[in-house]
Protein backbone atom coordinates (compact mmCIF):
# COMPACT_ATOMS: atom_id res chain seq x y z
CA UNK A 1 0.00 0.00 0.00
CA UNK A 2 3.00 1.87 0.68
CA UNK A 3 4.00 1.87 -3.13
CA UNK A 4 0.47 2.40 -4.26
CA UNK A 5 0.35 5.53 -2.08
CA UNK A 6 3.54 7.17 -3.96
CA UNK A 7 2.31 5.93 -7.17
CA UNK A 8 -0.85 7.93 -5.81
CA UNK A 9 1.50 10.93 -5.45
CA UNK A 10 3.54 10.54 -8.72
CA UNK A 11 0.04 10.56 -10.85
CA UNK A 12 -2.21 13.36 -8.75
CA UNK A 13 1.01 15.74 -8.73
CA UNK A 14 2.83 15.61 -12.33
CA UNK A 15 -0.35 17.03 -14.36
CA UNK A 16 -0.68 19.82 -12.01
CA UNK A 17 3.04 20.72 -12.25
CA UNK A 18 3.40 20.08 -15.92
CA UNK A 19 0.62 22.00 -17.68
CA UNK A 20 1.85 21.25 -20.90
CA UNK A 21 1.94 17.38 -20.31
CA UNK A 22 0.63 15.56 -23.63
CA UNK A 23 -2.77 14.16 -23.63
CA UNK A 24 -1.58 10.68 -23.70
CA UNK A 25 0.42 11.27 -19.98
CA UNK A 26 -3.01 12.57 -18.76
CA UNK A 27 -5.10 9.82 -19.76
CA UNK A 28 -2.51 7.63 -18.39
CA UNK A 29 -2.01 9.37 -15.17
CA UNK A 30 -5.82 9.26 -14.16
CA UNK A 31 -5.58 6.27 -15.34
CA UNK A 32 -3.07 5.16 -12.31
CA UNK A 33 -5.01 7.39 -9.67
CA UNK A 34 -7.86 5.74 -10.11
CA UNK A 35 -6.52 2.11 -9.99
CA UNK A 36 -4.89 3.58 -7.07
CA UNK A 37 -7.88 4.32 -5.43
CA UNK A 38 -9.68 1.45 -6.14
CA UNK A 39 -6.58 -0.88 -4.48
CA UNK A 40 -7.20 1.72 -1.57
CA UNK A 41 -10.80 0.89 -1.42
CA UNK A 42 -10.89 -2.88 -2.03
CA UNK A 43 -7.98 -2.72 1.16
CA UNK A 44 -10.42 -0.74 3.53
CA UNK A 45 -13.23 -2.99 2.15
CA UNK A 46 -11.21 -6.25 3.25
CA UNK A 47 -10.30 -4.33 6.66
CA UNK A 48 -14.14 -3.47 7.35
CA UNK A 49 -14.98 -7.19 6.50
CA UNK A 50 -12.67 -9.00 9.10
CA UNK A 51 -13.77 -6.63 11.81
CA UNK A 52 -15.94 -7.43 14.17
CA UNK A 53 -17.60 -4.19 14.88
CA UNK A 54 -17.82 -3.13 11.60
CA UNK A 55 -19.84 -0.26 12.56
CA UNK A 56 -17.39 0.76 15.21
CA UNK A 57 -14.89 0.37 12.70
CA UNK A 58 -15.89 2.70 10.27
CA UNK A 59 -16.68 5.66 12.51
CA UNK A 60 -13.11 5.03 14.07
CA UNK A 61 -11.49 5.38 10.56
CA UNK A 62 -14.04 7.78 9.11
CA UNK A 63 -11.29 9.68 7.02
CA UNK A 64 -10.76 6.32 5.25
CA UNK A 65 -14.67 5.75 4.74
CA UNK A 66 -14.78 9.72 3.25
CA UNK A 67 -11.70 8.98 1.04
CA UNK A 68 -13.76 5.94 -0.23
CA UNK A 69 -16.89 7.54 -0.71
CA UNK A 70 -16.15 10.99 -2.00
CA UNK A 71 -13.41 10.53 -4.65
CA UNK A 72 -14.29 13.12 -6.43
CA UNK A 73 -13.08 15.63 -4.36
CA UNK A 74 -9.47 15.39 -5.42
CA UNK A 75 -7.92 17.43 -2.46
CA UNK A 76 -9.93 15.08 0.35
CA UNK A 77 -8.12 11.84 -1.52
CA UNK A 78 -5.19 13.50 -0.51
CA UNK A 79 -5.49 12.69 2.95
CA UNK A 80 -5.44 9.00 2.83
CA UNK A 81 -1.62 9.82 1.75
CA UNK A 82 -1.06 10.19 5.93
CA UNK A 83 -0.70 7.07 6.13
CA UNK A 84 2.92 7.25 5.14
CA UNK A 85 2.67 9.37 8.73
CA UNK A 86 1.62 6.05 10.98
CA UNK A 87 3.94 4.02 8.97
CA UNK A 88 6.70 6.55 9.55
CA UNK A 89 5.24 6.42 13.63
CA UNK A 90 5.37 2.61 13.90
CA UNK A 91 9.05 2.44 12.03
CA UNK A 92 10.22 5.28 14.99
CA UNK A 93 11.82 4.72 18.38
CA UNK A 94 10.08 5.99 21.14
CA UNK A 95 12.36 8.05 22.30
CA UNK A 96 11.42 11.78 22.46
CA UNK A 97 14.29 12.42 19.70
CA UNK A 98 12.54 9.82 17.36
CA UNK A 99 8.93 11.63 17.81
CA UNK A 100 10.52 14.86 16.94
CA UNK A 101 11.85 13.12 13.71
CA UNK A 102 8.45 11.57 12.53
CA UNK A 103 6.26 14.15 13.40
CA UNK A 104 8.27 16.99 12.40
CA UNK A 105 10.44 16.50 9.64
CA UNK A 106 8.34 13.19 8.63
CA UNK A 107 4.30 14.73 8.85
CA UNK A 108 5.31 18.22 8.25
CA UNK A 109 7.10 17.43 4.74
CA UNK A 110 4.91 15.40 3.63
CA UNK A 111 1.73 17.61 4.05
CA UNK A 112 3.32 20.62 3.30
CA UNK A 113 4.60 19.04 -0.06
CA UNK A 114 0.88 17.26 -0.94
CA UNK A 115 -0.97 20.32 1.16
CA UNK A 116 0.93 22.85 -1.97
CA UNK A 117 0.07 21.12 -5.02
CA UNK A 118 -3.36 20.46 -3.66
CA UNK A 119 -4.12 24.07 -3.34
CA UNK A 120 -2.12 24.53 -6.58
CA UNK A 121 -3.97 21.97 -8.51
CA UNK A 122 -7.47 23.51 -7.05
CA UNK A 123 -6.59 27.23 -7.56
CA UNK A 124 -4.91 27.07 -10.97
CA UNK A 125 -7.45 28.56 -13.95
CA UNK A 126 -9.66 30.35 -10.82
CA UNK A 127 -10.19 33.90 -11.31
CA UNK A 128 -8.32 36.53 -8.97
CA UNK A 129 -6.56 33.56 -7.34
CA UNK A 130 -3.20 34.86 -6.14
CA UNK A 131 -1.38 30.97 -5.69
CA UNK A 132 -0.11 30.66 -9.31
CA UNK A 133 2.57 28.49 -9.04
CA UNK A 134 4.13 25.70 -6.76
CA UNK A 135 6.57 28.38 -5.15
CA UNK A 136 3.69 30.77 -3.67
CA UNK A 137 1.78 27.03 -2.94
CA UNK A 138 4.54 25.48 -1.20
CA UNK A 139 4.78 29.12 1.04
CA UNK A 140 1.51 29.41 1.94
CA UNK A 141 0.97 25.70 2.97
CA UNK A 142 4.14 26.71 5.15
CA UNK A 143 2.73 29.29 7.03
CA UNK A 144 -0.95 27.94 7.17
CA UNK A 145 1.03 24.45 8.67
CA UNK A 146 3.14 26.39 10.77
CA UNK A 147 -0.27 28.99 12.00
CA UNK A 148 1.65 32.13 10.91
CA UNK A 149 -0.80 32.73 8.25
CA UNK A 150 0.96 36.10 6.78
CA UNK A 151 -2.40 36.34 4.31
CA UNK A 152 -0.30 37.42 1.61
CA UNK A 153 -1.55 34.20 -0.38
CA UNK A 154 -4.86 32.11 0.15
CA UNK A 155 -7.31 30.19 -1.80
CA UNK A 156 -10.20 31.84 -3.18
CA UNK A 157 -11.71 28.43 -4.21
CA UNK A 158 -14.00 26.18 -2.67
CA UNK A 159 -11.54 22.53 -3.15
CA UNK A 160 -8.64 25.07 -1.87
CA UNK A 161 -10.40 26.51 1.22
CA UNK A 162 -11.05 22.82 1.88
CA UNK A 163 -7.20 21.98 1.54
CA UNK A 164 -6.57 25.33 3.76
CA UNK A 165 -9.22 23.77 6.49
CA UNK A 166 -7.34 20.59 6.39
CA UNK A 167 -4.07 22.10 6.79
CA UNK A 168 -5.03 24.44 9.76
CA UNK A 169 -6.35 21.76 11.89
CA UNK A 170 -3.10 19.55 10.95
CA UNK A 171 -0.94 22.60 12.18
CA UNK A 172 -2.78 23.05 15.32
CA UNK A 173 -2.38 19.24 15.77
CA UNK A 174 1.13 19.51 15.25
CA UNK A 175 1.71 21.94 17.62
CA UNK A 176 -0.32 20.13 20.65
CA UNK A 177 1.80 16.67 19.86
CA UNK A 178 5.24 18.73 19.86
CA UNK A 179 4.23 20.82 23.16
CA UNK A 180 3.04 17.70 24.83
CA UNK A 181 5.68 15.92 23.62
CA UNK A 182 8.53 17.83 25.44
CA UNK A 183 6.25 18.75 28.90
CA UNK A 184 6.59 14.42 28.39
CA UNK A 185 10.56 14.29 28.22
CA UNK A 186 10.85 17.54 30.78
CA UNK A 187 8.93 15.51 33.34
CA UNK A 188 10.40 12.40 32.45
CA UNK A 189 14.03 13.83 33.24
CA UNK A 190 13.16 15.78 36.14
CA UNK A 191 11.83 12.36 37.65
CA UNK A 192 15.37 10.91 36.39
CA UNK A 193 17.24 13.21 38.06
CA UNK A 194 15.38 13.35 41.05
CA UNK A 195 15.49 9.17 41.58
CA UNK A 196 19.52 9.96 40.86
CA UNK A 197 19.70 12.25 43.90
CA UNK A 198 17.59 10.03 46.45
CA UNK A 199 19.42 7.45 45.17
CA UNK A 200 23.19 8.12 44.53
CA UNK A 201 24.52 4.58 44.50
CA UNK A 202 22.14 2.39 42.10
Amino acid sequence: MLLLAVAFIVAYAWPVLDQNLDQSWQTFLVGVSWTVWLAFAVDFAIRLALSTDRGRYALRHWYDVALVVLPLLRPLRLLRLLALVRVLDRSASNSFAGRVLVYIAGATVLVVALGGIAVLDAEQGVRDANITNLGDALWWATTTVTTVGYGDHFPVSTEGRLVAAVLMLFGISLVGAVTASVASWMLTRAAAERREQDHPDV
